[in-house]
């Protein structure tokens, strides 16, 4: 009997302890958005220390240190932008010239990124300083990246013409080495009337098992888009600046062309890659009315890009939803899609174990204008904006100071000199 007694004694201390547990943060009251786990409903969700902990109908507020009322608000998986520009090699004189990359912890966060994939601006040579300088020193933003298959990087376009430092097995190793931040090969700008560098990244990915990643660069009549999508891809490769014009995407009355269906029941994948230059919306609305929609939405961030039509991941997903795209797609298609798309399926969900990234989302409603890269414009009934910024269960963005305490009432240690 004593050891009965005993026994009961540990199970109802270790209630106790259970009980006692707390959340360190609650998102109380806000709609879950999470494609891959098909969730589309208002849940709470509790994060303990870099992960999530629950995910329930509700979740009394005692058992979480911080309670942040997110009612009326989106929680979805922290966007994922799989086409950046984290690091500058620029010339003088070259089309570069100057700091055009940008920091990832000053741009990402504030606009609900959790990850940015720098896609080619270094090659094998530079990437070593690339993850010391960028990559590890960041924190409040998960940096990946793709390897440019030329190895001296995106300096100018003059260098992405070289063959001879498309090098697809030095690349490859260099990317196996770094495998647990290097995802993907990068293939960009090439102008030259033949499949060179495509083909050269598309080696460099065989080698080292990723996708590849092609800015086409001009269209040539010896170098039809459609062969690239049809014979050149692979299932899982990616056409970045998908709309930009003149891409041979439509034809009469701006009818789909049959091609689009067959690359992507092939499995090539098509990356919006908005950039200062490659959004066009007479590609994009007509396509996306006809329901072909991107699988990936990205920015193709720089300073150039940021500062003109694009603006920012969350302005570039409201083109896509004013122009028919449904919500939930609009967040597939920055979360879960782009972390398969990389080979990431850990990331990209809001579920019990994974690591919490976390975009706390609003949608306005008004008047809104959106233009692209020539200036058209459209306009719109919603905005997305960023509310609040979850990276690894830290809180590095809140617009509107959610997580904070009226000042008269917290216990504030405010300096006394």
């Amino acid at each position: 009997m004593k050891i009965l007694g005993w026994i009961a004694a540990l199970v109802v201390a270790g209630g106790v302890a259970v009980q006692a547990q707390t959340y360190d943060v609650l998102l109380k009251g806000g709609r879950v958005i999470d494609p891959k786990n098909d969730v589309d409903a208002v849940r709470d969700v509790a994060i303990r220390g870099d992960r999530i902990a629950a995910i329930e109908a509700s979740i009394p507020a005692s058992q979480a240190k911080k309670v942040i009322d997110v009612s009326g608000l989106y929680v979805t998986p922290g966007l994922i932008d799989i086409h950046t520009h984290f690091f500058t090699q620029s010339a003088p004189g070259t089309i570069y010239d100057g700091e055009t990359s940008l920091d990832p912890d000053t741009t990402c966060p504030r606009t609900c990124v959790t990850t940015g994939v720098d896609v080619g601006t270094v090659g094998w040579r530079a990437f070593p300083d690339f993850r010391r300088r960028i990559i590890d020193t960041a924190k409040k933003t998960r940096v990946l990246a793709m390897l440019n298959i030329v190895g001296i990087g995106m300096i100018n376009n003059e260098v992405e013409q070289n063959p001879v430092d498309m090098q697809p097995e030095i690349t490859a190793e260099m990317a196996k080495k770094h495998a647990d931040v290097v995802v993907g090969i990068k293939s960009a700008h090439w102008r030259q009337p033949d499949f060179t560098s495509v083909e050269k990244a598309v080696e460099a990915g065989e080698l080292a098992d990723i996708p590849v990643m092609v800015d086409f660069g001009s269209f040539l009549p010896e170098r039809p888009y459609q062969t690239m999508v049809l014979d050149k891809l692979r299932p899982g490769d990616m056409s970045t600046h998908f709309y930009r014009w003149p891409a041979p995407l439509m034809g009469e009355n701006e009818k789909l062309l049959p091609y689009l269906d067959v690359a992507r029941k092939r499995g090539v994948k098509f990356d919006v890659g908005h950039g200062a230059g490659s959004f066009h919306f007479r590609q994009a609305e007509p396509l996306v009315k006809q329901g072909f929609w991107p699988d990936s939405i990205s920015t193709d961030l720089h300073l150039n890009s940021h500062n003109g039509a694009m603006i920012d991941m969350v302005t570039v997903m409201s083109k896509f939803l004013v122009m028919g795209v449904p919500l939930g797609e609009v967040v597939r298609q920055s979360t879960t899609n782009p972390a398969m798309q990389i080979k990431r399926p850990q990331l990209g969900q809001i579920a019990v174990g994974a690591e919490a990234d976390v975009a706390v989302l609003r949608v306005d409603e008004g008047d809104f204008g959106y233009v692209d890269v020539r200036g058209g414009r459209i306009t719109g009934d919603r905005r997305i904006g960023c509310e609040m910024t979850l990276r690894a269960g830290r809180i590095v963005f809140d617009n509107n100071g959610r997580a904070g305490t009226a000042w008269r009432e917290a216990d504030i240690d405010y300096p006394t000199k």
